[in-house]
């Protein structure tokens, strides 16, 4: 994904785009033009007419970009399988503003799988936010219940957010204050 830094790109089709930080949601329309600043995930933050925005990876066509590809699971997977899916997807959530995925972060305090009694899944995430308040917090949340949801044999994803306890600077993984410098 790296590499998309500061590429221009022109709309081609309406797109939905959520503001960053604000987390309100506007509509970009055909021939507007903007550079991404972040690829990550499979979501774009990009820039256009003086504004940050975040582009959902299902919408990446309509900047010129590849969709990206549904997890797969192989046949007969176990929950075990189907957990280990749902942090690898998680991983692939990213805070629009620091480019670390949210598992990295600390931000992830727990993932549990059940088993449905018509064969589905449920997974419960609780996570947190690294500010109270954030205004991308619901955008997250959104993210990560739909990059759940597109799991194979998931029904349904249920995220919740906690703030007790509070998210600090020591929940990021080691990885994770090295690239940001918070040692």
């Amino acid at each position: 994904m790296r590499g998309h830094e500061n590429q221009p790109f022109v709309v081609n089709r309406d797109v939905r785009a959520v503001i960053v930080p604000a987390g309100v949601e506007v509509k970009l329309r055909p021939g507007q033009a903007g550079y991404i600043t972040q690829a990550l995930g499979g979501s774009f933050t990009v820039y256009v007419d003086g504004n940050l925005l975040r582009i959902s990876g299902e919408d990446a066509d309509a900047i010129g970009q590849d969709v990206v590809k549904a997890p797969e699971l192989p046949p007969n997977a176990t929950e075990e399988d189907v957990r280990k899916l749902a942090w690898d997807q998680m991983r692939t959530c990213y805070d629009p503003e620091i480019p670390i995925n949210i598992v990295d972060l600390g931000l992830v305090y727990e993932c549990d799988v059940t088993h449905n009694e018509d064969g589905t899944r449920s997974v419960d995430v609780k996570m947190t936010l690294t500010a109270p308040g954030c205004g991308m917090g619901e955008v997250l949340v959104e993210d990560v219940r739909e990059k759940i949801e597109r799991i194979p044999t998931v029904q349904q994803a249920r995220v919740e957010l906690t703030f007790d306890p509070p998210w600090s600077q020591t929940m990021m993984s080691e990885a994770a204050r090295l690239q940001t410098g918070m040692f």
